[in-house]
């Protein structure tokens, strides 16, 4: 039955030899001739001897391949010996067979005393029966044949029930040892829940010494929170019609120490005896655990802050807002972007960008309740979701805990031993005012910090309906702008800008126009921020130099031949490491002297990153291209950037020029503008001339070139060439006279 059980195989075959050679003797008689009555008794003999023999060795472990195959020449060789020596007289049968039997029986016996202390009762057993055959053998008479008879019986008898046991017991510690070793813990329950069978690894694994312990105890005794009716429940689910086995559990067990232990139960159904038996695995899954919950960990901190990341955020506004709805209050989401963070990054590292962000989330932290939740949305934004609060409150609340963290970002953070100066634009949207559901929330507030830092740094918003308007129109701009500059609906005009005293043009603008083949004439305020914001500005900066440049190379041997071309640059364009090369190629392309170009820049560009802007613009004058400055009056007006950047030109806005007329006060302080420029050496142009009055006024002030309606709109280049002609030989006049 079992083909790895060979010693009971080579028992077996020996016994039955011995008994088949006994009864062949005794019974053939009648039958057989003695020739082979003979033979065949020393066959059955000598294949009982090799079978104890072989079987012994087997089961000790000392049986060789090579002793195999020498049992069936040995077998032959033993039984020709012993038929010849029964043939010469065959007075030695019955001694000689007793004898040959009762030495391969001792034998036999005291390998098993020697190497198995467990069947030394089967190897005494055994000595016994070999004995007693070498004393029959010795002695034997037939007035003791009914004595020898029993006893022979008798221990032949306990010998092949020792036998029989030895294969058991060999199975069974086969078995034993196997579910020992597993690394788990294993029991088997009956269906009324007591443990049949464990190993030392479930023993160890829920508290007890051995596994003999657990043996005959209730399941609800090695757990004491389980009950028996919960014990009987996951027993019927063994009996359940279609159920995938095993049966996969996890749980969170508490054991008899008071300590808790998470495990994973596999469990398998087993009929033994008709009856049916549960196989239950436990394992011990803690270190599994740990990791889960590390991962669990890892999907919902930021692993710079150690705050909430953005799904968690994502997951526990929407319990808030859950909470604010059944509970009728409003919540409060504020999206907070830090200024400056990659120049931090750019000017000192990416360690030195995480500490900045741990002390500014740190910072954040401490104005919070407790009940606030704070979460790195991404990058240097962060998002504070303030819940809980009164119908109608949720807006002002929300205000001043901006006005709170814009005042404590404002107090700068110590960085490698360097002062950093941030501040933070924050937008504010609130339920139910301005959204349903976190992802509304989270884009309105998105949208309201947008307009927050176009109003300025350390500004906040709340959300608006037109702010979601203007969001929606630069989605759409933002797609139409892929692929306008490859379908060709992109194109230049130019507007003049002379000499204020001598009416001569000198400069010309170009300015970016746009027909969209989707939404028509398109005006640079909608689409140049959305250009800005989604990359695009560099692609299209990059259109509007070439293109101006290749126009200035068709205007040779014209009346614009000499002329300054100026053209607007964004901050990305000056962040490409490849632009003042950019810059470089267009003028040798086109044959232009590096100061028929002037590139002109927002205050906005010089503050974005001063130093990587100032070591721009010095390669830049290097090449000999001039530097203007756009809206100077406008934005901060840091007159520091005057001396810092080394410009050439100053533009005046045109909000100061439009009441030079009629307010002192714009007159003044246009004056001074002028006559700083005058001090620092630039060449000033006011923008928005309309009248002939403002024109005279900026002339007798000092200003050098003038820009605006009154002296020309933006027109084509061919408009341009014959405006330019009108002027060519003629003495100044009234501006009004000239105007297109």
């Amino acid at each position: 039955m079992q083909r790895k059980e060979k010693h009971a195989l080579c028992w077996g075959i020996a016994q039955l030899s011995v008994m088949c050679g006994s009864a062949l003797w005794l019974l053939g008689e009648n039958h057989f001739p003695l020739s082979w009555r003979l033979y065949l008794c020393a066959l059955s003999l000598a294949i009982g001897m090799a079978g104890y023999w072989s079987g012994t060795q087997f089961f000790i472990g000392k049986l060789r391949m090579i002793q195999v195959r020498w049992l069936a020449p040995g077998i032959l060789l033993a039984s020709g010996v012993f038929c010849f020596l029964w043939n010469v007289d065959n007075a030695w049968l019955i001694p000689g067979s007793t004898t040959a039997l009762g030495l391969i029986m001792l034998w036999a016996g005291w390998k098993l005393v020697c190497v198995q202390n467990h069947y030394r009762v089967l190897g005494f057993t055994l000595m016994l029966r070999g004995g007693f055959n070498l004393l029959s053998a010795a002695n034997f008479s037939p007035d003791w044949f009914i004595i020898w008879f029993t006893v022979t019986s008798f221990l032949k008898v306990m010998s092949m029930l020792g036998l029989v046991y030895a294969v058991l017991d060999e199975i069974q510690q086969r078995y034993g040892r196997t579910i020992d070793s597993l690394s788990h813990g294993f029991l088997i329950r009956d269906r009324r829940g007591f443990v049949q069978v464990a190993n030392e690894r479930c023993a160890r694994l829920l508290g007890f010494n051995n596994a003999q312990e657990l043996i005959g105890l209730h399941v609800c005794d090695l757990l004491p929170n389980l009950t028996r009716d919960m014990a009987d429940q996951y027993f019927r689910r063994f009996e359940a019609e279609g159920v995938q086995f095993p049966l996969t559990d996890t749980a969170v067990v508490k054991l008899r120490g008071g300590n808790s232990l998470p495990v994973e139960m596999l469990g398998s159904p087993y009929v033994e005896r008709g009856q049916l038996f549960g196989l239950i695995q436990l394992l011990d899954i803690s270190e599994r655990k740990k990791k889960d919950d590390l991962l669990y960990q890892a999907a919902r901190i930021d692993p710079v802050t150690g705050f909430f990341n953005r799904h968690a955020l994502s997951a526990r506004l929407e319990q808030e807002l859950a909470k604010a709805a059944a509970d009728g209050r409003e919540c409060a989401v504020l999206f907070i972007d830090l200024d400056k963070f990659k120049r931090v990054n750019d000017s000192f590292g990416h360690a030195a960008g995480d500490e900045l962000l741990r002390t500014a989330a740190g910072r954040l932290h401490t104005l919070l309740r407790p009940a606030d939740v704070l979460a790195r949305f991404g990058g240097d934004e962060f998002i504070v979701v303030i819940p809980q609060l009164s119908p109608g409150s949720a807006e002002q609340m929300a205000a001043d805990c901006a006005a709170e963290i814009i005042k404590a970002m404002g107090k700068g953070f110590e960085l490698s031993y360097h002062a950093i100066s941030v501040t933070a634009g924050i937008g504010i949207a609130c339920y139910p005012a301005h959204g349903s559901d976190s992802e509304s929330l989270v884009r309105n507030a998105d949208i309201a910090m947008y307009e927050a830092k176009k109003a300025g740094r350390g500004e906040q918003r709340v959300f608006n309906d037109a702010m979601n308007a203007a969001a929606k129109d630069g989605l759409v701009i933002d797609g139409a702008l892929r692929g306008a500059i490859a379908a060709g609906e992109f194109y230049l005009v130019y507007q003049a800008i002379t000499n204020s005293h001598t009416g001569k043009l000198t400069k010309v603008e170009a300015l970016l126009r746009w027909n969209s083949s989707l939404l028509g004439p398109v005006s640079p305020d909608r689409f140049i921020p959305v250009a800005e914001d989604s990359g695009i500005i560099i692609e299209l900066g990059t259109w509007v130099l070439e293109q101006a440049c290749r126009q200035m190379g068709t205007w040779k041997q014209s009346v614009l031949d000499d002329v300054t071309i100026s053209i607007n640059v964004s901050a990305w364009q000056l962040a490409d490491p490849g632009f003042v090369e950019l810059v470089s190629q267009a003028l040798i392309r086109n044959r232009l002297a590096p100061h028929q170009l002037e590139l002109e820049l927002t205050e906005r560009v010089l503050i974005e990153d001063a130093a990587n802007v100032q070591a721009v613009l010095a390669q830049l004058r290097a090449l000999g291209v001039g530097i203007s400055l756009d809206d100077f009056g406008t934005g901060y007006s840091s007159l520091s950037y005057l001396t810092q950047f080394h410009l050439n030109t100053l533009k005046i806005d045109r909000a100061f020029v439009m009441d030079i007329e009629h307010s002192e006060r714009s007159n003044n302080l246009v004056h001074a503008i002028i006559a700083m420029g005058h001090s620092l050496g630039l060449q000033l142009v006011a923008e928005g001339v309309e009248t002939a009055g403002q024109a005279a006024i900026l002339e007798k002030m000092g200003c050098h070139y003038l820009q605006g309606y009154h002296i020309a709109r933006p027109i084509s280049p061919d408009d341009l060439l014959r405006f330019a002609d009108l002027r060519v030989g003629q003495a100044p006049a009234p501006y009004s006279d000239y105007a297109i």
